[in-house]
């Protein structure tokens, strides 16, 4: 399967199109709304379905108030089996829409998540990854029986086993780590405060409200500047919110009317950050190739300079080849480099320096400024 761990190439950069309508929201059953978008038009699937939490009476606290839980129509099945035919259907009908190399989050908790795994296992969806949301600041246990349950699913996943081609960006989710690989441990905080919608009563307008947090690192992580973002169950417009504040176009199916005028009105209140601010990161796998040579024919470093390592303890004679040579040894930037430290490989790129105007300049800086020309 080719994975490809980047945002867009700048070669071909994909900004937002004024011309395009930047989100918008169907109202009614998303099945039914799904099937009026055109087939493989969507780069990324959100989807946050019903629960199905089956809770059989009002859930206390110990001084025997009561928890403002999630007993909503919309959450109630009759059936484990209704459940899996509502999952089914509207798996199916997002799936018609994904592109070939779109991807899918589906986020749970242990009511359905397992369910919902399988049943996208049977439709032919490839599972890449289960990220663990891990909240730290879980509603607690009130009856004591059990786990503070502080912890949601959520299963990323390809349209099928073969896709090539889906956005994973790696280097910049990366780079953002300080330069460690991102897990599939998120530890985020529930959406509280300013951030969760409230009706005329102050109470919260929805009870599974996700913060924004969250999706921002799910379409950063799998989408790019100008893709169009599907959320089947709009709810409040989180999704929204943060694809449009990303540059991302978005489409939302909401059959509660009062969620998607409250949701409408939060995204169109939202304003997309500047672009420098979602220019794709260009990898080292696609910045254009740039020989050693180069730098000779720009005047970057010349014939008969001597490159040097970080400590200067070796040093290398630079021929008007563009090759280097070390004693009698001649070669290339790489093989020179391997030769003086006794291994097998190096990046010469970063292990040679050069004397210029500034001091010690690692040539990697040099080569960065002929690519910087010929983007």
């Amino acid at each position: 399967m080719g994975v490809m761990r980047r945002g867009a190439p700048l070669r071909a950069p994909r900004l937002t199109s004024e011309k395009a309508e930047s989100a918008r929201i169907l109202v009614g059953d998303c099945v039914a709304q799904m099937a009026k978008l055109p087939a493989a038009s969507v780069d990324l699937v959100f989807a946050d379905p019903p629960y199905n939490l089956q809770l059989q009476s009002d859930l206390k606290r110990p001084d025997d108030s009561r928890v403002d839980a999630v007993d909503d129509d919309w959450d109630k099945f009759s059936s484990f089996a209704a459940y899996d035919d509502f999952t089914r259907a509207w798996l199916l009908a997002a799936r018609r829409v994904m592109k070939p190399a779109a991807t899918i989050w589906v986020i749970g908790s242990y009511h359905n998540i397992f369910r919902v795994g399988a049943i996208m296992q049977d439709l032919g969806f490839w599972i890449l990854n289960d990220v663990i949301w891990r909240k730290n600041n879980p509603m607690p246990n009130f009856r004591g029986r059990r786990f503070t349950n502080a912890h949601e699913t959520m299963i990323w996943a390809s349209r099928d086993a073969h896709a090539k081609g889906y956005t994973f960006n790696y280097e910049a989710l990366k780079a953002g780590n300080e330069d460690v690989q991102v897990r599939s441990d998120w530890t985020l905080p529930l959406c509280t405060g300013e951030e969760r919608l409230k009706g005329r009563d102050g109470k919260k307008l929805h009870p599974t409200q996700k913060p924004e947090a969250l999706l921002a690192r799910v379409i950063l992580s799998s989408s790019r500047p100008d893709d169009l973002v599907l959320d089947p169950f709009n709810g409040t417009g989180t999704t929204g919110a943060v694809a449009k504040r990303l540059g991302r176009r978005y489409i939302g199916c909401e059959r509660d009317e009062g969620y998607a005028k409250a949701a409408m009105r939060r995204i169109e209140a939202v304003e997309p950050l500047e672009a420098p601010t979602l220019q794709p990161f260009m990898t080292a796998r696609e910045a254009p190739r740039v020989p050693f040579s180069a730098l000779l024919e720009r005047g970057l470093v010349s014939a008969g300079a001597k490159l040097v390592d970080a400590k200067k303890r070796h040093k290398a004679l630079v021929r008007a080849d563009g090759a280097i040579s070390l004693g009698e040894q001649v070669g290339s930037i790489h093989r020179i480099g391997a030769l003086a430290q006794g291994l097998e490989a190096c990046n010469g790129w970063t292990f040679w320096h050069v004397e210029t105007k500034k001091g010690l300049t690692l040539i990697d800086e040099l080569r960065a400024q002929v690519r910087a020309d010929m983007v």
